[in-house]
């Protein structure tokens, strides 16, 4: 999960762990998992509508961190402290601004007809049979430019909002398609952050990680391609003899200035003003109104902005109670069990599962990256495994986990944005899955002996 406006991630910046390492520390966030979960499911069997949304995440969520602060050794004011210092890191601050932002500018391009312009546009160029296929390789190509599956998912979900309001298309479909181009190009662009991350903890140049990523990613984005083409799904629209280019204007906008390096965050309230203007000029936009959009847009986004900065807290509480090293420490010894007659095929799958499941319990791919960075590089040296080969599973199986976590940055906004559950986003997030076969199947082949 990427932004572009960081500093490059340190591993000087996380703090230390303040117990020693306890794989019964992780109990919290598994306590979550089974409250929002397990009342989704549950009430999915009763055949209640909309049954994830009964039981919102960002309430499901408080009982853990009771738990955490209760199974915590220090005070309740220093834990509390920890949980603020989380919930209040740059990484967390950052996604809920762009939450913000992208709410903001979703709300005024759809009052002022941007939206409505931008499937005219859209439904007049793409072919029938190919939106899907479209889809994704528009997101993959606004990520690997950009670095941040974040800023193009800001970017893109408002659009896809107006396809799926226009057409009879299944909302899951459409985000499926999304989350999979931004994790694809999140993680082969030479300027994520996941990339800068991996490179710098394993002494691999970007070149030679790009290269290597290169071979997993691309095959893996193909058979996505061939499935999403072979889906069938095409769309019943009649297009508007007259189209509006004007209302289009922000969107083009808005991408021109993600791929030429522009502040995600300068993109956004450029998009926003812009399309306010362009509504004032052409159908009398008043100011009051769009004052009101904002704000709109603003509460719109209310339930993730809370779950991100609760999920912030509870990874910190669980890092600092020695969870998070516990995990990696377990991992780093049942791997060299696994083939203790292949050590770098040891190493690797130890590579891959601890960025994995460092991933799942701080949902935030960057940070798992660094967290496991260390451990990483003594697993690939012990296996032979090169820095670029090793950067390149880190960063590909903690981005594989980010498309897959409901309760992840991407999943969210999107869910947010196109009035679905995040469940529903990640269950079509083919890209990440077939990722997942794909490279496990090459770094199984090419460490045979």
């Amino acid at each position: 999960m990427t932004n572009n406006i960081s500093p490059k991630p340190s591993s000087s910046s996380l703090p230390k762990s303040n117990s020693a390492p306890s794989l019964k520390s992780l109990l919290p966030f598994g306590a979550f998992l089974g409250i929002f979960l397990g009342t989704g499911i549950v009430l999915t069997l009763q055949g209640v509508d909309f049954a994830f949304y009964q039981l919102p995440a960002s309430i499901a969520i408080i009982p853990a961190i009771l738990l955490a602060i209760y199974m915590g050794r220090e005070t309740v004011n220093e834990q509390i402290s920890q949980f603020i210092a989380g919930a209040g890191h740059q990484n967390i601050i950052t996604m809920c601004i762009i939450y913000l932002l992208a709410g903001a500018f979703a709300t005024v391009a759809k009052a002022t007809g941007s939206v409505d312009a931008s499937v005219q546009l859209g439904l007049s160029l793409f072919p029938d049979y190919f939106l899907l296929p479209g889809l994704f390789l528009v997101a993959a190509f606004l990520a690997t430019a950009m670095g941040t599956s974040m800023g193009t998912i800001a970017a893109i979900a408002p659009i896809a909002l107006g396809f799926v309001e226009s057409a009879d298309i299944d909302a899951s479909l459409i985000a499926g398609c999304i989350i999979s181009g931004a994790i694809f190009g999140d993680n082969l662009s030479i300027i994520s952050d996941t990339t800068i991350a991996s490179t710098r903890s394993q002494g691999a140049h970007m070149k030679d990680k790009f290269r290597v990523n290169f071979k997993f990613a691309v095959p893996a984005a193909l058979i996505c391609l061939a499935i999403l083409a072979a889906n069938g799904v095409s769309l019943t629209h009649e297009v508007s003899q007259e189209l509006d280019v004007i209302g289009f204007l922000p969107y083009i906008v808005i991408l021109a200035l993600a791929l030429s390096g522009v502040n995600v965050f300068m993109v956004l309230i450029i998009g926003i003003v812009l399309a306010a203007a362009i509504g004032m000029l052409n159908n009398g936009y008043q100011l009051s109104t769009w004052v009101s959009d904002i704000n709109q847009g603003f509460a719109s986004m209310q339930d993730i902005f809370i779950l991100s900065l609760f999920i912030g807290g509870l990874s910190e509480l669980i890092k600092r109670q020695g969870g998070l090293s516990a995990l990696t420490t377990s991992i780093e010894r049942l791997t060299r069990k696994v083939c203790p007659n292949n050590k770098k095929r040891a190493a690797g799958i130890g590579i891959g599962a601890l960025a994995f499941c460092c991933n799942f319990f701080t949902a935030n791919n960057t940070v798992s990256i660094i967290v496991t960075g260390e451990t990483a590089k003594d697993l690939a040296t012990d296996g032979k495994i090169s820095p670029a080969q090793s950067a390149s599973l880190l960063d590909i199986y903690a981005c594989i986990n980010q498309g897959l976590l409901p309760y992840g940055a991407q999943a969210l906004l999107l869910g947010a944005t196109l009035k679905i559950s995040p469940l529903e986003v990640v269950a079509n997030a083919y890209y990440p899955m077939i990722l997942f076969v794909v490279a496990s199947f090459a770094f199984w082949r090419i460490t045979k002996k």
